[in-house]
């Protein structure tokens, strides 16, 4: 019984300390890095509770959370903004503005904003912000507004500082996210300095240009300059090699022909030893072959007598009588044979004597009578008269024509074209020039003769009538030439 009071007591005991604790745990506020509690209720000062824990008991306390995130949005005012040169600018920007981290801004910001929405608290900031843009723009020119964002910022952060700062606030920064105008203001403000920095890149780029150039001609001459020394280095040194080269093969050659002479030397020594040796030898063996052959053709030589007195003996029993009869016959056969060739012979040179001698005076006789036909004929020519140098050329005329004409003998073919025009034309042009080749003979003649043809003709009956008659020594003599 007591056992059990005590073991109910225990549980008693336990269930009240789980009790306990479970209603601390729900009076424990636990507090976030980026948030602040703000417990109030027991003193005229509310407690301000940071990344930490705090109990919050009932009855007695109350608190509220007050974020300490960035709040970042758009500050661009609806209506449009001048600047110190009246010019009507929109500016967009963008702010980021947070709670600060000390106790007297939380608890300053905690009065400010602490029963309004993110909306609304947003909503009075930007109201403040555009204020203070609209000041600042109205001090400043576009082109400081678009040149200098970074100052607009500055100045805004300095100017919004002391008013945030009323309000518990402070601004982390602030960005110029666009500046445009509907008159086109900053659209042309660029256009000087876009047509300078044009200016200023194209003569830029065109003194680039030209330096590139001149470096490119610069880099080109030294590379030639450069190829040009290593070409004549090259050269050089392919010369030199070719001459250590030509140098080392020429005393490669010479060694090696001082070694093959040398070899071939020592070779020829070995050869002619070694064929001297085999003569020796050779001669060595012939001699003994030599030797053994003498004893042999002994050998012979004694069989070969012995057969010799016994073929004596059998030719004296039974040849040798017979040759000699047969000797004799041969001797008389042949004697006669002798005496038949000689005669023969002496007929045959009589014979040729006779020919010879009658072959002899025909010459003779041809010789005789040739030349008492030169003799006839000289006289002939002595008796000649202008008649008869006459008679020689004119007879001598047609040969004279034909050895004119004979290239043209030699012509395989000739092709007339004849055009009709005037009358020699064809083939009477050739014949034409066959007569002009014939007229030219008397002209000939008359060169060679020294007399005009057409005098000789007149007087042909007188120079006849005038020549002497011939003697009938001289007829018989041309007869007789003429026979010959």
């Amino acid at each position: 019984m007591e056992i059990q009071t005590v073991w109910i007591i225990v549980g008693l005991v336990i269930m009240g300390t789980m009790l306990t604790i479970s209603m601390l745990a729900r009076l424990y506020r636990k507090v976030g890095p980026n948030e602040a509690l703000l417990v109030y209720g027991r003193g005229k000062t509310p407690r301000v509770i940071k990344g930490a824990g705090s109990v919050i008991w009932p009855l007695i306390e109350s608190c509220r959370l007050l974020s300490l995130e960035l709040m970042s949005f758009d500050v661009a005012p609806q209506q449009d903004l001048y600047t110190s040169q009246g010019v009507a600018v929109t500016v967009e920007a963008v702010a980021q503005i947070k709670v600060k981290s000390d106790d007297i801004s939380i608890r300053t910001g905690a009065e400010q904003f602490l029963t309004k929405t993110p909306a609304q608290r947003e909503g009075l900031i930007r109201l403040v912000m555009e204020g203070h843009l609209r000041g600042i723009i109205g001090q400043l020119t576009v082109e400081q507004i678009v040149k200098e964002p970074e100052m607009v910022g500055d100045r805004m952060r300095a100017t919004c500082a002391a008013d945030m700062s009323k309000m518990g606030l402070e601004v982390i920064s602030f960005t110029i996210k666009e500046v445009r105008d509907k008159n086109e203001y900053i659209a042309n403000m660029g256009r000087p300095d876009i047509a300078r920095i044009k200016r200023d890149a194209d003569v830029a780029a065109a003194e680039a240009e030209r330096d590139t150039a001149i470096k490119k001609a610069e880099a080109q001459r030294a590379a030639a300059v450069a190829r040009a020394q290593a070409d004549q280095e090259r050269v050089l040194a392919e010369t030199l090699s070719q001459a250590k080269q030509a140098e080392a093969q020429r005393d490669l050659e010479v060694k090696k022909a001082e070694y093959l002479q040398l070899v071939k030397t020592q070779q020829a020594q070995a050869d002619k030893a070694y064929e001297i040796q085999t003569n020796i030898q050779q001669q060595q063996v012939v001699a003994e072959q030599v030797r053994i052959q003498q004893v042999e053709k002994e050998a012979q030589i004694k069989v070969q007598d012995a057969e010799i007195l016994r073929h004596e003996k059998e030719l004296i029993a039974t040849v040798l009588k017979q040759a000699e009869i047969e000797k004799q016959r041969v001797l008389n056969i042949a004697d006669g044979e002798k005496q038949r060739l000689i005669a023969e012979a002496e007929g045959r040179a009589s014979a040729i004597r006779v020919q010879g001698e009658a072959e002899a005076d025909i010459i003779f006789k041809k010789g005789e009578a040739e030349a008492k036909a030169m003799n006839v004929k000289a006289a002939a020519y002595q008796e000649y008269n202008q008649a008869a140098v006459v008679d020689k050329l004119i007879t001598g005329l047609p040969e004279i024509v034909r050895a004119m004409a004979a290239p043209l003998a030699n012509v395989d073919k000739i092709t007339i074209v004849s055009t009709g025009n005037g009358h020699s034309s064809g083939m009477s042009k050739i014949t034409g020039d066959m007569a002009e080749i014939a007229a030219q003979v008397p002209a000939l003649f008359e060169a060679l003769s020294g007399m005009q043809i057409k005098d000789l003709l007149a007087n042909v009956r007188l120079i006849g009538d005038k020549s002497p008659k011939p003697s009938p020594s001289s007829d018989d003599g041309k007869s007789k030439g003429a026979g010959k």
